[in-house]
């Protein structure tokens, strides 16, 4: 994976300094894909600055209310001083308590959404949209889902790629200079690459990650191979998916106690003890696993959203598709390499772990090509991001270049998105029949 040109990237950061007047770390590290960062700007720019159903200030609130569900603070103080500019009320800042109730209730769909999104149901959509003063038309609901799912997934890209806030650091020659967990964004940015520590002690450091590349590669091209020789059948197909879902139980991202909330964070947040349990939790064998043929993106929620919330549909899916299908063809040193079974693997063990089945994956390659520490951070970044560390981030692929893995970052933070609103909208589809 290379990063691109030059010319059209600093043509993009320039462009988006002269909309915005900042260009946040989000910008920086994302531009390293400058095709996907366009499309992620153009859908950000829509969700948040043109004509829609909510309200400006609305909508930076539930920025807020929804980063706070990760405690990222590095989000919510980019939507304060943003909500304030947009005209919203002061006191609001002060915490839940102090806002409209129709505000206050998004708090139970923003909480299942962050972190067990199977659980909303058409009851939740109901009690939304009833009639009452503080009810929620259907098209402001869509705008706040999917402002919700935007900004959770963004927590999840944030402390994976250890995005440390622009204002608390050194300025060098008119430069600030971007501490990330570490290393710098300058450093994620230009594919600067640090040598892991792991790597450096000994040379058997680098030839232990070198034949770890090598293995990867070769169970690619196995993969390839057995494609063209075999289908497994479908049984054997659901077999492997209730397997990888099991098996995703035992990926523990290391023993935390609970996690003390910094009172900044914990205004904004109701329920604090609610966090991701697994989809598949021990002893429970009749889990409704969402089969995604039933209801997928392509052929059902982006026309709901597309009708609900115009325009927004076509934005996402740009963007989904945008990020599923980029490649440069690389993987660390090795040019010519189809990486479309990894990038699939990768998309879809996060929708494994949301309880989400596509029946025609083999979910025997997830296995394959993806180690039990890249299992590990991918739980991590994906269902409690705030816990995610350096070291995990550099436990796996340790010959990767810091563009490759801020791809895997991206491929996550879509995958969440998608996931959170595939269930979303499915309850409001199930409310309209």
């Amino acid at each position: 994976m290379q990063a691109n040109g030059l010319d059209e990237r600093t043509n993009l950061l320039v462009e988006e300094y002269s909309t915005s007047g900042r260009l946040d770390n989000i910008t920086q590290v994302m531009s390293i894909h400058t095709q996907y960062l366009e499309s992620f700007l153009r859908s950000q720019f829509y969700m948040l600055r043109m004509d829609g159903p909510l309200p400006l200030p609305y909508r930076h609130y539930i920025a807020i209310m929804a980063a706070a569900r990760h405690q990222c603070s590095y989000l919510i103080n980019m939507h304060v001083d943003e909500f304030l500019k947009t005209g919203g009320i002061a006191e609001w800042l002060n915490g839940l308590e102090y806002i409209p109730q129709r505000l206050k209730n998004l708090n139970e769909i923003n909480k299942l959404l962050a972190h067990r999104p199977w659980l909303i149901t058409k009851e939740h959509i109901q009690k939304l949209v009833k009639t009452g003063e503080n009810n929620w038309s259907l098209p402001e609901l869509v705008h706040a889902v999917v402002l919700l799912a935007h900004y959770h997934a963004l927590a999840s890209f944030v402390f994976g790629s250890g995005i440390n806030p622009e204002r608390d650091l050194d300025t060098s020659n008119g430069v600030r200079l971007i501490a990330v967990n570490n290393f710098c964004v300058c450093d994620l940015a230009n594919d600067n690459n640090i040598e892991n520590a792991s790597l450096t002690s000994s040379n058997f450091g680098i030839a232990d990650s070198l034949s770890e590349l090598e293995a990867l590669m070769e169970r690619m091209k196995r993969l390839q191979e057995d494609k063209e020789d075999e289908e497994a059948s479908q049984e054997e197909m659901a077999t492997r998916f209730e397997k990888e879902k099991k098996e995703s139980l035992l990926v523990i991202s290391g023993a935390f106690d609970d996690e003390i909330v910094s009172t900044d964070v914990s205004r904004y947040v109701e329920d604090p003890g609610f966090g991701y349990k697994d989809f598949a939790r021990r002893g429970e064998d009749h889990l409704p696993t969402f089969r995604a043929q039933d209801y997928t993106w392509e052929n059902h929620g982006f026309s709901l959203v597309n009708r609900l919330y115009s325009d927004i549909g076509h934005l996402l899916d740009e963007k989904f598709r945008m990020v599923y299908n980029l490649t440069y063809n690389t993987m660390a040193t090795h040019e010519d390499v189809d990486t479309t079974t990894l990038r699939r693997a990768l998309f879809n063990y996060v929708h494994c772990m949301y309880g989400i089945r596509y029946d025609d994956y083999d979910y025997g390659e997830v296995n394959q090509l993806l180690e039990r520490s890249l299992k590990v951070y991918i739980k991590t970044v994906t269902c409690y991001p705030e816990r995610t560390t350096k070291r995990m981030y550099d436990s796996y692929w340790r010959q990767f270049k810091h563009s490759e893995k801020v791809h895997v970052n991206l491929l996550l933070m879509e995958a969440r998105m998608q996931a959170e609103l595939l269930y979303a909208l499915r309850a409001i589809t199930r409310h309209l029949t």
